[in-house]
């Protein structure tokens, strides 16, 4: 049985070789050939050959290397590739309730044992998950689900935001009056210097975790009476839509990141000193009238804003 096997042996290293010299490989491999172990040389070759197939070979293709294997293709019905199919479940887990915020997500090691992959494949998976901000690695525990993120990519609400990442918000208003004097803020708005001006500021909340803290200034001749109105239960956007019949259309924002003060620090939960994104931006109706100046500090663990560059 053992003469077999040594004998066997070097004809599937022989076979595995020529396979991958079909796939472009050869070079790759008669690399690691004149360095490696008979035996890691066979481990080589399968994983190399088992990731070509997964993500290069149309799903029920009658080809030599395929029906030599004789192996179940691991590519799904639509050609989907392996580390895909891994990232959908760990999704569909997370969407399902089955994985919370936090909880331990399966190893490299066993995401390979249970799909069926090489550790590279299952490696690749998580490390998409990683840059997508669905998972978090941290060094010597393991990988965990990640707590969502914002994404700034549209001009939207931030309770249209915050719903549109699964989350249930909340506002708390800190304060919400007329002002007046405020020739900066008043020359955003293209306003009169000495112009009144409403002033709201609001604590965005998901469950009872702050998210957020923003500011926003609006012509008080036109929009006094959002001083009073229940922004804690509304969107101020849908207010404006609804009670004023103004429709925003676009914004110019100024984006940086600052420090927490020990009021922002504390009203937001973290440290003082603590890294936040840092939002300015007037908002602007259907009409290109300056309807909104706003200021925005954003925990920065929690938010991301995408930015799309043409050339």
């Amino acid at each position: 049985m053992r003469r077999n096997w040594v004998r066997i042996r070097p004809i599937a290293v022989a076979c595995y070789i020529a396979i991958i010299g079909k796939i472009d490989a050869g070079r790759w491999l008669a690399h690691k050939l004149r360095f490696t172990s008979l035996a890691n040389v066979c481990y080589i070759a399968r994983n190399a050959v088992t990731d070509c197939l997964n993500d290069s070979v149309e799903p029920g293709a009658d080809t030599p290397r395929t029906r030599y294997l004789g192996m179940r293709m691991r590519a799904s019905r639509n050609g989907t590739p392996a580390y895909k199919k891994i990232q959908n479940v760990i999704r569909k887990r997370i969407e399902g309730g089955q994985l919370k915020i936090g909880d331990s997500v399966d190893s490299e090691r066993e995401l390979a044992r249970i799909h069926g992959v090489s550790l590279m494949t299952a490696r690749h998976a998580l490390a998409g998950l990683e840059r997508e901000g669905v998972v978090e690695r941290r060094r010597g525990s393991g990988t965990f689900v990640a707590p969502p993120k914002i994404h700034f990519n549209r001009l939207m609400s931030y309770t249209e935001h915050m719903s549109s990442r699964g989350l249930s918000p909340r506002s708390r208003v800190l304060s919400a009056k007329i002002i007046e004097h405020q020739a900066e803020i008043a020359a955003r708005l293209a306003l009169p210097s000495t112009s009144d001006l409403v002033k709201i500021d609001r604590l965005r909340l998901t469950g009872e975790e702050p998210f957020a803290l923003e500011t926003v200034y609006l012509p008080g001749p036109e929009f006094g009476g959002l001083a009073a109105a229940p922004l804690g239960k509304s969107s101020l956007f849908a207010t404006l839509q609804h009670d004023y019949g103004v429709e925003l259309a676009y914004a110019d924002e100024e984006v940086d990141a600052t420090a927490a003060d020990a009021h922002t620090a504390e009203l937001l939960s973290v440290p003082r000193g603590a890294p936040l994104l840092r939002i300015r931006q007037v908002i602007y109706s259907t009409s290109g009238k300056a309807v909104i100046y706003g200021v925005g500090f954003y925990r920065s663990e929690r938010h991301t804003l995408f930015i799309r560059r043409f050339r």
